[in-house]
């Protein structure tokens, strides 16, 4: 069997067993890795919770700030199960984005798919580019000399 030494990663898992979990909680959650992007009359923003059920996912907007919240929950074990390694972190991921004026926060979204979270923001109709056309005034005359 092949294994990977990794100091600090054992430093750290003997400091989640001592002082228990130091994942996110409520109180200070975790972040979690984003991208986000124009893709036509669209923002998009994909987030990264693998391993969460949709259910634990909470989205909100107030005003122009876009808020994500996730719960990675532990899986339920039986009691006979001794667990050998565990990397994943679990507990509460959160992610802030202040979104522009330009985007249509009433239509917003949302869609998980293999531990992806990606929402689509359309472009309001009042930022997208329009050409103005230029009237011409009735009644100039024209100045010959």
């Amino acid at each position: 069997m092949l294994m990977r030494t990794d100091p600090f990663r054992e430093l750290d898992r003997l400091t989640q067993q001592f002082f228990g979990n130091t994942t996110g909680t409520w109180s200070r959650p975790s972040a979690m890795p984003m991208d986000a992007y124009r893709e036509g009359d669209e923002y998009v923003i994909a987030l990264d919770v693998p391993g969460v059920d949709p259910d634990a996912i909470d989205i909100d907007v107030e005003r122009n700030m876009l808020t994500v919240k996730a719960e990675r929950r532990p899986v339920s074990r039986s009691d006979e199960v001794q667990v050998e390694l565990s990397e994943r972190p679990l507990g509460i991921f959160s992610r802030q984005v202040m979104l522009a004026d330009t985007l249509d926060t009433e239509h917003i979204s949302a869609h998980y798919d293999a531990g992806v979270l990606t929402l689509r923001i359309p472009i309001a109709e009042r930022a997208k580019p329009r050409k103005i056309s230029i009237a011409a005034t009735p009644g100039r005359k024209e100045i010959s000399g």
